[in-house]
């Protein structure tokens, strides 16, 4: 069976009516006698680009010397600080880098002061100045997600997705005369070409899944509860029958992941579809789920199915937006997250905020979970991935963009090495680590934003 068995395309995929859907990697998409040590050189390593706004409690002067974000310890030896504790079990695939600052979310001009919560987002992967108009004459940078998906984009369905939570303006003015779109997106395709994100699951799950078929068709679908994967079903028995026990098992487990998501979908739309939901929200998106928590979890969900199936390798995530003030129940904080992040440099407010960024680092731990149960080829997901997550604010009491939280997660294809606490020296450029990451992802910049040079990670 090893010496025989039959090569089927990673690019197969599955059509059914009103749903196109790519395959996880199977052993039968190998050619005979493959060794899995060269299964990586497959694929390209999965970037993942998650922001959380307003900063962290750990780039406070009272938050960095009671560790709150950053380990005391360098190296291979660090220990793990109250934010990070959900992490613990990945220490081996974490690369903490604390220090940076991004300067260029920052203001250049006593004109621009104040406006720093409506530049951060678009300096966030960018690491440059966003010019001040409330006019369609944006300008920010091409952002890290981007540069790596025009590489590595262009031979799978979709080059990039871009998700958020919270609702966007898109267009006019927001604050301090910046457009709103500067709060937007974190994706860049160029400095003058922002991307939308996608805040609806159901929008981002026929993005993903569907086959481009009308809005009519869809929203039939949906109206007498039809799964995206009734069109597919015809095709499985003559697909598992090519197919070994264990590539049968990884493909019944995707479906089935594939089909809990959709499940999950139709709840919140029936939900949002009730009297009493659509009193309180009527204008709401019917695919949004009420709970931040369950909006996030499906995000994630969809990142992994997307990476697993090589239907995207790149994906940015916007977790929050700028001075919002949604309370966040699973963090035990009463406190709206714009108000605690003003928190006066009151140790005891600081340590109030700290437990919302606990409460947001918890959640990227459900997404390492997923990553790190996926497999892929001769490893997991994780293996094969490089998470970034970070925010472009410090300390937000004050809108400064010092000593701001950014981590890695995930060997990249051991490209990186992980289990690492790198302190940076006192004014080295966020932007190194953009660069530095687009280096172990195989593409060598000169500069990237106002990066200085790599980073020894």
């Amino acid at each position: 069976m090893f010496i025989t068995k039959r090569h089927i395309s990673r690019r197969t995929l599955l059509r059914g009516a009103g749903a196109t859907l790519g395959l996880p990697l199977l052993d039968a998409m190998l050619p005979a006698l493959t060794p899995l040590a060269k299964v990586a050189s497959l694929h390209k390593t999965r970037l993942a680009c998650v922001e959380i706004v307003h900063g962290a409690a750990g780039s406070t002067l009272d938050g960095t010397s009671k560790h709150y974000w950053s380990p005391s310890k360098e190296g291979t030896d660090f220990e793990f600080t109250q934010t990070l504790s959900p992490l613990e079990k990945y220490r081996n695939y974490l690369t903490v880098i604390s220090n940076t600052d991004l300067n260029p979310a920052g203001a250049y001009a006593p004109s621009e002061e104040g406006g720093d919560h409506f530049r951060s987002s678009a300096a966030f992967l960018t690491a440059s100045h966003p010019k001040m108009t409330e006019s369609s004459d944006i300008f920010a940078g091409t952002s890290l997600d981007q540069i790596y998906a025009a590489k590595v984009g262009q031979d799978t369905p979709l080059p990039s997705i871009q998700l958020c939570i919270e609702d966007v303006d898109a267009t006019g003015a927001c604050a301090y005369g910046y457009a709103c779109v500067y709060s937007d997106t974190i994706s860049w395709a160029s400095p003058t070409q922002p991307l939308p994100m996608t805040l609806d699951p159901r929008v981002a799950f026929e993005n993903l899944f569907g086959d481009g078929s009308t809005a009519e068709e869809r929203a039939d679908r949906r109206s007498i509860d039809r799964s995206i994967l009734d069109g597919i079903v015809q095709q499985m028995p003559r697909l598992r029958a090519d197919l070994g026990s264990s590539d049968r098992a990884r493909l019944d487990s995707y479906l089935e992941d594939l089909r809990e998501i959709e499940r999950r979908i139709q709840n919140i739309e029936k939900f949002n579809t009730t009297p009493r939901s659509r009193e309180a929200l009527p204008k709401a998106p019917l695919g949004v789920p009420e709970s931040y928590e369950e909006h996030v979890k499906l995000m994630f969900d969809l990142q992994v199915l997307a990476f697993m199936t090589d239907t995207t390798r790149v994906s940015a995530f916007k977790m929050s937006r700028d001075v919002n003030q949604r309370v966040f129940p699973g963090s035990g904080v009463t406190t709206p997250f714009h108000s605690c992040s003003h928190h006066g440099e009151s140790p005891a407010h600081i340590a109030e905020f700290a437990k919302i960024n606990l409460y947001h680092v918890t959640l990227l731990g459900y997404f390492l979970d997923k990553l790190a149960a996926t497999a892929d080829g001769d490893g997991t997901l994780l293996d094969h991935s490089l998470v970034l997550y970070g925010s472009p604010m410090g300390d937000s009491n004050v809108h400064n963009h010092k000593r701001v939280p950014m981590l890695l997660a995930g060997h990249a294809n051991g490209t990186v090495r992980g289990n690492y606490h790198l302190r940076t020296p006192d004014g080295t450029p966020t932007a190194n680590i953009y660069q530095t990451v687009l280096s172990r992802l195989g593409i060598d910049v000169r500069s990237i934003g106002d990066s200085t040079g790599q980073l020894s990670i």
